[in-house]
């Protein structure tokens, strides 16, 4: 099946659907953690995302793809970091917290994959603009308009 954009991938769903998941765990936690821990998880595990997208857009470039998803991946190890600090001060469950961090562990585990095996992912883009033939009539002051 051939993956036409990165919201089609796998390891970008699942970051996109665990972050929202953080977000909403979040919401209820202690106001004195907001310029901390909330907002410190929040944006490492949405950079886990954005890493990924960016990777998608460089992905012509080898060295460059592998690089951003190598900067997913460090985004995934701060979230994880975070989980921790998050759990031991009761602001997740254990439960909340196990899931997270499988999650979180197989995220990092389907970014390893790319990174080493990147030619399965790198290349040109097959994307193609279809040709269009625009038509044109007189238009005014002598500049033509599109149909």
């Amino acid at each position: 099946m051939a993956i036409d954009d990165f919201e089609e991938l796998r390891v970008y769903r699942t970051a996109y659907r665990q972050a929202m998941t953080i977000f909403d765990y979040s919401q209820e936690w202690p106001k004195e953690e907001r310029y901390a821990l909330t907002d410190q998880i929040r944006r490492s595990s949405r950079g886990v995302c954005s890493n990924i997208a960016e990777a998608w857009s460089k992905r012509r470039y080898p060295n460059h793809f592998i690089s951003k998803l190598s900067d997913a991946e460090g985004e995934a190890a701060e979230t994880l970091t975070s989980l921790a600090f998050a759990r031991s001060c009761d602001d997740l469950t254990d439960t909340e917290h196990d899931d997270l961090r499988a999650e979180y562990r197989r995220i990092r585990g389907g970014l390893v994959k790319m990174m080493r095996t990147p030619d399965q992912w790198c290349g040109p883009s097959t994307l193609r603009e279809p040709r269009v033939d625009h038509e044109t009539d007189g238009g005014e002051n002598g500049r033509p308009e599109f149909k």
